[in-house]
């Protein structure tokens, strides 16, 4: 199972806390004695640690990993952490590739499904709150980047008045068409079924 459960209490310091650690010099270790020399020392502030952890930021000793060092490089921040989320949250993300967009219900009941209702409800409504958060500051415009290592270039929104209208005998011949669609679903490989359980729910929701 891949979806954290490091959450925040309060999130009305996340942004404080990102832009001072982007700014900070790169500490050997991520603590609560570096949070507190921040300005951060509030027993709620201590979360941040499991929660950087959890984002792949610091490891499992408080050391800063790689995409530390891309975070806070500050023209990249918002990119990084969107990364970071996706990965922190995969399972959310399987049951919907744009789960950023998700609405607090959506969310807290797909946490529900996903924690196979283990959770108690502060806690749902603690890791919601914090994932749509963490999504608020994130960046996700980035074009995704195909095996071939080049960028997909956005195709440009079309401009509908360059173009010849439609003659009647098109518009009829688009109106006979039959149009057949095949939906392809991949699951993904994981022992957890209630993951399988939200996909199917997901589907019967939006397409059926």
């Amino acid at each position: 199972m891949s979806l954290t459960s490091a959450y925040l209490i309060t999130t009305k310091n996340l942004v404080s806390v990102i832009n001072s650690v982007v700014s900070a010099k790169a500490p050997d270790r991520f603590t609560n004695k570096f949070l507190e020399d921040l300005g951060f020392k509030s027993s709620n502030d201590r979360l941040y640690v499991g929660v950087f952890k959890a984002l792949g930021l610091i490891d499992d000793a408080g050391q800063p990993t790689t995409r530390y060092y891309e975070f806070i490089d500050q023209t990249q921040t918002g990119f990084v952490l969107a990364t970071a989320i996706e990965e922190a949250y995969e399972d959310l993300f399987n049951l919907r590739k744009d789960a950023q967009n998700m609405t607090n219900d959506e969310v807290k009941n797909k946490f529900r499904t996903l924690t196979q209702g283990q959770k108690s409800d502060t806690v749902l409504n603690n890791m919601t709150s914090t994932f749509k958060a963490l999504c608020a500051l994130a960046d996700w415009s980035r074009n995704l980047v195909p095996s071939d290592g080049q960028p997909t270039q956005p195709t440009p929104p079309t401009d509908m008045s360059t173009k010849e209208p439609l003659c009647a005998t098109q518009r009829k011949h688009i109106s006979d068409m039959n149009l057949y669609y095949n939906i392809q679903i991949h699951l993904p490989e994981t022992t957890n079924m209630a993951v399988y359980d939200a996909i199917f729910q997901s589907l019967k929701k939006h397409l059926l």
